[in-house]
């Protein structure tokens, strides 16, 4: 739709016009409408956003004030006259029962007062009681039941015809796929929502793409957004997205039925479809009498935003009765009788001082930002990864730049993008190396990737991050092992390889600083305990490319052991599940080397377990928990998480990610939240606490 010269113009006029005069209102209509129907575009379609939400506020204000005051320049086709446009070619065009709008944006008290008095007048009483659910950070989405049965799931689109994307929608266990509509008198129902993203799998998504020199989602509506798009259902399901459903937007009757009582607030509504068993923001709801009371709670949520799973960007206060929203209507962009208060932006400006290029275990080359100093969302932040030499590319950035910054997910620094228009001319460029900034080796770079690698296995910084990982608590578990450590021996000469873990020359480690009897005593025995990890540890440990902590497994169960994979080329590992050719490829040319191997070898004579266990494996399908499925929720006293959850593999017992009608049991600990909740409401899950979890696995 728009070419890169067209983004570049639109782009810099969105940032001019936002505080340009609008001497010729004409030309300053036309040119607003260009620059949102710009942004809206990349948002909606190309889920890249290019101005933050405050600037597009800003934009679709100033057109909205300047049609008000210049009726003549009102045309059907300003985006203040739909809602924002976009579909992409990917998926069948569907149309919604009820458009679905944008809404309304208020960003103090003022804005709520205003729009409380508006609400009174349109309503004709003074009366009102508003509910209040937080504004979730993801993709907008129509499901449809007909007949108890989950039949379409549906982007927003254009507002009017949205994707049809029902295939990827039944991938997200949150979403039912039937319910007992029917029993309530309902022949068909059109329900909206977001689909969201776990904040702790948004974060463990990008820690993947930055491994693979990929620049990160800048939030989690990117992540959830650009998955459920993807034309794979199986990799949808892979992603972990999670859904909540925030109101219902249409229903027909079954002949002869009356409306139930549930559908005549929101409040009741919602806590209706969650009694169903639909992903409702129930327990996050808050019915108020009037605004101050919305007002307060306002403030007092923004406090407290951090503490839930999900990223919320504000919250939506509703006109509670349904026959109040009736009659006040809607208007072609935003129902009147819904409004969203945001939250203070997580950005700020800062100056980009220095460009740093570390080296990663793999060899990626990742360029380092380090700006002054700035405060974002209660953390100071002073170095910011930008990934590879295309996103400095991409993003313009040169040393000297003002910058914008957030903190993607409220959790990874970001450099959302430059601002050219306060460059002095004393700006420099970043340059790249051409040599690896450890050895310096001639770094190299593959056709279908964005990172400049350093291929020199004998590289000093590659060396060391590989002893870290192998070391580390989801390989093979080395305690008190950690980087500082790793590179004080290392830089001691006592710890030059992986398989150096296993023959450290403690007399020298007596006699350095920090080191006592005790303390050399704790590592020498996790060191020793560490040679009986199971395969999979071994694998992930030694930091094949690709190769996660489930693909580990995936391939430690293939064979009997390590050595084996010395015979396996890539057709045959592509035969196991969730080996694609990329990652094939990887752990074929890395079996294939012979540095690999002689360090396998070392391992080997070191006494490090390379076998898998068949016998344990066995014992694990005919163990006592074998077929049964189980999830964790709240804090757990008896034990770590993890151990409870390995002690349930062990006797062959399947851990699931979330309640559905697939779970049997729910093992309860302190604080437990919606699973519980909704375990409860689906009444086939057995809940238990942990000492009877200890008591079915036979450990009281």
């Amino acid at each position: 739709m728009y070419d890169k010269q067209d983004e570049k113009r639109l782009y810099e006029q969105a940032i001019y016009l936002l505080n340009a005069d609008a001497s010729d209102a004409a030309t300053t209509v036309a040119q607003l409408r260009d620059c949102i129907n710009y942004a809206d575009w990349k948002y909606y379609v190309l889920s890249e956003p290019v101005l933050a939400d405050v600037e597009y506020d800003a934009l679709f204000r100033k057109l909205k004030e300047l049609e008000h005051a210049h009726p003549q320049l009102l045309t059907p086709d300003s985006p203040t006259q739909r809602v924002a446009m976009g579909l992409s070619e990917r998926f069948p065009a569907v149309s919604h029962l009820v458009p679905m709008l944008s809404l309304d944006n208020t960003y103090n008290a003022e804005d709520l007062l205003d729009w409380d008095r508006k609400c009174r007048e349109l309503a004709g009483t003074d009366d009102i009681t508003y509910c209040i659910e937080p504004k979730y950070d993801g993709a907008s989405v129509s499901v449809i039941y007909e007949d108890d049965h989950l039949t379409r799931g549906a982007t927003r689109g254009d507002g009017v015809m949205g994707e049809d994307v029902t295939v990827n929608v039944k991938q997200i266990r949150a979403i039912p796929l039937s319910a007992k509509l029917a029993a309530y008198g309902i022949k068909q129902m059109e329900i909206r929502g977001e689909i969201v993203i776990h904040k702790k799998v948004f974060e463990a998504y990008n820690e993947r793409r930055i491994d693979q020199g990929l620049e990160p989602l800048a939030n989690p509506r990117n992540a959830a957004s650009g998955t459920l798009r993807i034309l794979d259902p199986s990799e949808v399901r892979k992603r972990g997205l999670n859904a909540i459903l925030y109101s219902i937007s249409d229903y027909t009757l079954l002949p002869g039925a009356e409306r139930p009582d549930e559908l005549s607030t929101h409040y009741k509504s919602l806590q209706w479809l969650y009694s169903l068993g639909f992903p409702a923001p129930a327990r996050e709801m808050k019915v108020c009498t009037h605004i101050q009371e919305v007002i307060s709670y306002c403030t007092e949520f923004e406090a407290r935003r951090d503490d839930l799973p999900f990223e919320v960007d504000g919250l939506v206060i509703k006109v509670n009765d349904f026959a109040l929203q009736d009659k006040m209507g809607m208007t072609s962009h935003h129902p009147r009788w819904a409004v969203a208060y945001k939250f203070k932006a997580r950005q700020a400006e800062s100056v980009l001082r220095r460009v740093e290029f570390q080296v990663g275990r793999v060899g990626s080359v990742t360029p380092v930002a380090k700006i002054d100093p700035v405060p974002i969302g209660g953390v100071t932040v002073s170095s910011i990864s930008l990934f590879n030499e295309d996103v400095i590319k991409a993003k313009d950035l040169h040393i000297g730049d003002t910058v914008i910054v957030e903190r993607a997910g409220d959790v990874i620094p970001y450099i959302v993008r430059s601002m050219p228009e306060k460059r002095t001319g004393n700006e420099e460029p970043i340059i790249f190396p051409t040599h690896c900034p450890a050895c310096s080796s001639l770094l190299e770079k593959q056709q279908d990737e964005a990172a400049w690698r350093c291929i020199n296995a004998t590289c000093p910084v590659q060396v060391v991050e590989r002893i870290i990982h192998f070391a580390s608590k989801d390989a093979m578990d080395i305690r008190s092992m950690g980087g500082a450590n790793v590179q004080k021996f290392h830089d001691a000469g006592l710890l030059p390889d992986i398989p150096g873990m296993y023959s450290i020359e403690w007399d020298k480690v007596k006699g350095m600083e920090g080191f006592g009897e005790k303390s050399v005593s704790n590592l020498q025995q996790a060191i020793e305990q560490s040679k009986k990890q199971p395969l999979n540890r071994v694998i992930y440990g030694m930091g094949i490319r690709y190769v996660g902590e489930t693909t580990a497994k995936t391939l430690a169960a293939a064979v009997s052991h390590i050595s084996d994979f010395y015979n396996w080329d890539v057709e045959k590992l592509a035969t196991l599940s969730d080996v694609g050719p990329k990652v094939a490829t990887s752990v074929a040319d890395f079996f294939a080397r012979p540095e690999n191997r002689n360090m396998i070898d070392k391992l080997a004579a070191a006494g490090v377990n390379l076998t898998n266990d068949h016998k344990a494996q066995q014992a694990a399908a005919d163990g006592i928990l074998a077929g049964k499925t189980f999830l964790f929720t709240g804090t757990l006293s008896r034990f770590k998480r993890s151990d409870a959850e390995a002690l349930v593999e062990s006797k062959g017992g399947v851990l699931l990610s979330g309640v559905s009608s697939k779970l049997n049991y729910l093992v309860v600990g302190a604080d437990a939240g919606s699973k519980l909740e909704k375990a409860k409401k689906l009444g086939s899950v057995s809940i238990l606490s942990e000492e009877e979890f200890m008591t079915l696995t036979g450990m009281e």
